[in-house]
């Protein structure tokens, strides 16, 4: 389910003994964790919540703590944190962690207990024996990156609730500057408020003033600049993020990631592939699939490769010459329009 559902079933009905929270997106995880926080009293927050970082604290601890009852209070809330060990390559963790304890304590789980587990990572890892047994035993919450329509209806909404609005545009640009990153877009929204606190209305050029362009979206911009063939433009975008503090191994490292993308999106959906199946199958956020298919009609494959290529050399040149980063990409620039031609 997802956090709005479970926001309403923890308000409606009793929480289960096990919860799973599986996704990358931080806001969305913290949003959670207050849902299942309120169901503690204030009074009782101190004694009868738990916290355990499990790269960091054993889980025989907090495992111990779980089956604790709670102190003057119905119910005991524990976080298991980072929980690497369900993961496939297990992280990077000063503990190491008895899986077969997590195991024992999902047969027989504490009933005045709610044990929420917060995994902050793509997947778990299938195949082992505690995974498999916390997929059957826990109510799965879902903290995946949100669609782009997703992400912007539930920014408005915490927007309205506050009681401002966006203005024409706004909402566009923060996606844009952004990625439709919902974490990303939330923590910006929360200065905005602050900047237009008495007008209660965020309009667009608040968004640009305030909110800083991520790294993919400037490169998107240098992207299409180089699509197009726009030499000066394009060269413009680079020393703009030279200037940034850009370090140009990292600029062409993006760049080569985001030509990589146009080239997958290019042939898979050229075999009928939908924006979902091919967010999915990439594992990359759908936001920028819908950027990539609106780019790749209008080049052919052989002009994405043509980049990407030249990106290779400009990488290795990068690496074993000494010859300037402005002058590389300029070089990389004349012969892509040269080969475009």
């Amino acid at each position: 389910m997802d956090a709005l559902t479970l926001e309403k079933q923890l308000k409606n009905a009793p929480a289960a003994p096990v919860y799973l929270v599986l996704g990358t997106q931080s806001a969305i995880i913290n949003n959670v964790k207050e849902s299942f926080a309120k169901l503690i009293p204030s009074a009782e927050r101190v004694m009868n919540v738990g916290s355990y970082d499990l790269e960091e604290e054993g889980l025989d601890e907090a495992l111990d703590d779980a089956m604790s009852a709670p102190f003057f209070g119905e119910k005991r809330l524990v976080f298991l944190n980072k929980p690497n060990f369900l993961t496939t390559n297990g992280g990077k963790s000063k503990v190491k962690q008895n899986p077969d304890l997590l195991k024992n304590y999902l047969e027989h789980p504490q009933p005045t207990t709610i044990l929420v587990i917060l995994a902050p990572y793509e997947k778990l890892d299938g195949r082992k024996a505690v995974v498999k047994k916390l997929r059957k035993s826990a109510v799965e919450v879902e903290a995946h990156p949100l669609k782009e329509q997703d992400a912007k209806e539930m920014v408005e909404q915490v927007v309205l609730n506050a009681g401002f609005h966006f203005d024409d545009g706004a909402l566009n640009e923060l996606v844009k500057r952004t990625n439709a990153d919902y974490s990303l877009m939330l923590a910006n929204v929360k200065k905005l408020m602050l900047l237009d606190y008495e007008s209660k209305e965020i309009d667009q050029k608040s968004v640009s003033e305030l909110v800083p362009q991520t790294l993919d979206s400037n490169i998107f911009d240098l992207v299409t600049a180089v699509l197009r063939k726009q030499q000066d433009h394009a060269l413009d975008l680079y020393q703009q993020l030279l200037n940034s503090q850009q370090q140009p191994l990292q600029i062409n490292a993006v760049l080569v990631s985001q030509f990589r993308l146009l080239l997958q999106v290019k042939i898979l959906s050229s075999r009928g592939l939908s924006q979902g199946t091919l967010a999915n199958k990439l594992g990359v956020h759908p936001y920028r699939v819908k950027l990539g298919l609106q780019t790749v009609r209008n080049f052919s494959l052989t002009s994405l490769m043509n980049a990407y290529l030249g990106l290779i050399r400009c990488e290795k040149a990068l690496k074993t010459t000494s010859r300037s980063p402005e002058l590389l990409f300029q070089l990389f620039m004349l012969q892509y329009s040269q080969q475009v031609r």
